[in-house]
C-alpha cells in the first residue's frame, strides 16, 4: 500500500513538472527512490532491498538505449528507473511495455494531427533503409528539435496506470 502511494505521488508529482516546465527533478526522484528502498527493506527485510536494487537497474537499463539515441531525456530513464526501485522488475517491465505502446500512440495522434504523418512514415522506411543497407549502423537524420518532442512523462504515467490495471484483471 504505501509502495503504491508512493508511486503515484511521484509519478504525479513529475507529470504536473514534465507538462509545465519539460523536466522530471531529481528533487522528486531522489527522496522517492530512498522511500521507496527503505520501504522495500522495512516490509521485506534485505530481500525487499535487493528488489530495489533489481528494479532500479532494469528500469534504468530499459530506457538507456533510446537515451543514448536523444530519442528521450534523462528524466525520463531515471523515473523508470525509481519505479522499478519502488515496485520492483515485473512492474517496471510492463510499464515499460505499456510506456512504448502510449508513447507511440501519442507521437502517431501528435502526428496525425500536425498532417505530418506522411512525412514520419516516409522517415521511418528510409530509416530502415539506411539502417540494413549499413549493417545496422546507426544513422540519424531529421529534425530532433524541441518543438518536435513531447513530454514523454505522459507516456509513463498512463505505462504505470496500464499496469496497475492489469495488476486489478
Amino acid at each position: 500500500m504505501m509502495r503504491d502511494v508512493l508511486l503515484l505521488v511521484t509519478i504525479l508529482v513529475c507529470l504536473v513538472t514534465d507538462l509545465k516546465h519539460r523536466k522530471i527533478y531529481n528533487a522528486v526522484l531522489v527522496p522517492s527512490l530512498v522511500l521507496g528502498m527503505v520501504i522495500n527493506f522495512i516490509d521485506d527485510g534485505w530481500v525487499g532491498l535487493l528488489v530495489s536494487g533489481k528494479g532500479f537497474i532494469l528500469g534504468l537499463g530499459l530506457l538507456f538505449v533510446p537515451f543514448l539515441l536523444e530519442g528521450i531525456g534523462a528524466g525520463d530513464v531515471k523515473l523508470l528507473a525509481v519505479i522499478g526501485a519502488i515496485k520492483g522488475t515485473e512492474f517496471v517491465f510492463y510499464t515499460f511495455l505499456g510506456t512504448g505502446v502510449a508513447g507511440g500512440l501519442i507521437a502517431l495522434g501528435i502526428l496525425l494531427f500536425q498532417g505530418r504523418l506522411g512525412k514520419a512514415l516516409g522517415n521511418l522506411a528510409r530509416g530502415l533503409v539506411i539502417l540494413f543497407s549499413t549493417r545496422f549502423r546507426v544513422v540519424t537524420f531529421g529534425d530532433s528539435s524541441e518543438q518536435n518532442l513531447f513530454p514523454y512523462g505522459i507516456a509513463i504515467v498512463v505505462g504505470v496506470l496500464a499496469t496497475y490495471a492489469v495488476e486489478v484483471m
